[in-house]
């Protein structure tokens, strides 16, 4: 049996500054690495088609994923891009109706039934790693898909769901006992070999553009932020992978890939157990393996022991999510990590050579036109600060946020249930305390003319990170934004401090 993995193509969602985005950065999807390398360890055929890396249009992803001839083939997506893998399942059934379609992901999960349209056959819940040969074996044969869990399909014109997966086990959070036993390493290490490893970069102030790859090292984050839909796909449950096994992995990178220079840590708190870290560092070192590498954590979990040592096994950037300075709204989205641990972490970073990025949001709720300017105020004048992401904040079901977004509450409305439009870079899904949407856009281009283009010590960083195009890209948020004034779209937009 043979399954095609179709991963559809993005960027163009995001218009110009989607094109530049795909041109710094493409990233491999990891989390289809590892389905197909558990299809091949249940002894199926897998095949990954990347229209993304490979540069197709998702019209000619479905013409290669029918022309190879599969038994099944598989999709997956965020909320933002569902309508594209919808789209994808429509034309594969147009061409062969009678090759299965299965779609997983983060907005099936949460949505469920809901998002579980006519053009797919079958939808997969939560982890799929036990669910997925399990189901691949039943189609081959007895086809009692009761049998699997996390699984929603149609039987005699009737929509049967599973219930939950069988989850794999957590590891024990009291007093971050790392225990004895790895779940992740049960699984193969993803099928990189299925994938144009060739094609995808990432840009860093160090190394500039270079071949990279992503990888895990521990599921989960023990935190829940209001903008995180913890509960709806148990991203608080926390499942490790062994030093042992993460070094494994990146000794086959080397060796198979030799051109790859740089790895994405994808935990969502890299540093959240030192002890994990530093050993996964120590076997780096003993086996000679020479990468940079880089994550995201929070701000409190920094020590500058810690950040020492990591920088000499290749260490190059860490980010901080910031979010907001504001105090009120800290507290309203759940984001438990002191104001003054950012400058702190920043400083030791700066100090040891690692590049420090802070990620901000726009729109939050209870935000308001001074909390804005007071925020990218803040980061414009910290310059151990690198680089700053500053996205406009998205309520994507299955979080606390979308609830508040739906009652109106904190000053927040939802104004579309239109998953296509919930993207976080120049579009905008919600009216906050009066500002519309053209005007959260307007704060987010202005943000980034305050963070970059007149901020003359993060030019060469922004250089080296996305080359001179995507320098020459706050240009046109500047354009973009003197028109948005010019046209009168915000009239009661102020910017202070600029020089319009």
């Amino acid at each position: 049996m043979k399954i095609v993995f179709a991963y559809h193509a993005f960027q163009q969602e995001y218009g110009l500054f989607g094109h530049y985005a795909k041109k710094n950065s493409t990233w491999s999807p990891l989390n289809i690495a590892l389905l197909s390398a558990i299809c091949e360890q249940h002894g199926y055929e897998a095949e990954i088609i990347d229209a993304e890396a490979l540069g197709i249009n998702n019209r000619e992803l479905v013409r290669r994923a029918v022309a190879s001839k599969p038994d099944v083939i598989g999709l997956t997506a965020y909320s933002p891009f569902f309508h594209l893998v919808s789209d994808i399942a429509k034309d594969v059934k147009v061409i062969n109706p009678d090759i299965p379609v299965i779609v997983g992901g983060p907005h099936i999960t949460i949505m469920k039934e809901q998002a579980f349209k006519a053009e797919f056959d079958f939808a997969f819940m939560g982890e799929a790693e036990r669910s997925l040969p399990e189901f691949l074996a039943e189609l081959g044969s007895g086809r009692d898909f009761a049998k699997v869990g996390g699984l929603i399909y149609r039987q005699n014109g009737q929509t049967i769901s599973t219930g939950d997966p069988a989850w794999l086990t957590e590891v024990s959070m009291r007093g971050r006992d790392l225990g004895k036993w790895y779940p992740l390493d049960e699984l193969p290490l993803p099928a990189r070999h299925l994938l144009p490893m060739d094609r995808y970069f990432l840009g860093t102030t160090q190394t500039g553009r270079s071949h990279f790859t992503s990888i895990q090292t521990f599921r989960g984050c023990p935190w829940k932020c209001n903008f995180c839909a913890s509960d709806a796909i148990k991203t608080t449950r926390v499942i490790m992978k062994s030093p042992r096994r993460v070094v494994e992995e990146m000794a086959q990178i080397k060796a198979n890939w030799p051109f790859i220079s740089h790895l994405y840590i994808v935990d969502d708190v890299l540093l959240l157990w030192p002890q994990h870290i530093r050993e996964i560092a120590d076997r780096m070192d003993a086996e000679g393996l020479k990468f940079t590498f880089e994550g995201s954590t929070r701000a409190n979990t920094v020590t500058e022991e810690l950040i020492k040592r990591l920088a000499r096994s290749g260490l190059v950037r860490l980010s901080f999510g910031l979010e907001t300075i504001d105090p009120v709204m800290r507290v309203t989205m759940g984001k438990k990590v002191n104001i003054a641990d950012y400058p702190r972490s920043n400083k030791i970073c700066a100090d040891n050579g690692v590049e420090a990025m802070n990620s901000l949001m726009i729109g939050l709720p209870g935000e308001t036109r001074e909390t804005i300017r007071a925020t990218i105020t803040w980061v414009k004048k910290q310059k151990d600060i690198k680089q700053a992401n500053v996205a406009i904040a998205v309520p994507y079901p299955g979080t606390e946020f979308y609830d508040q977004a739906l009652a109106g509450t904190h000053g927040v409305e939802l104004l579309t249930d239109d998953f296509s439009a919930y993207l976080r870079y120049g579009n905008s899904v919600t009216r906050v305390n009066g500002m519309e949407p053209k005007e959260l856009i307007s704060w987010q281009n202005w943000a980034f003319i305050q963070i970059y283009l007149l901020a003359p010590h993060r030019w060469w960083p922004v250089i080296r990170k996305h080359g001179f195009v995507g320098f020459l890209l706050q240009f046109i948020r500047l354009f973009r934004l003197v028109k948005d004034l010019l046209r009168d779209r915000c009239k009661s937009f102020a910017y202070p401090g600029t020089p319009i």
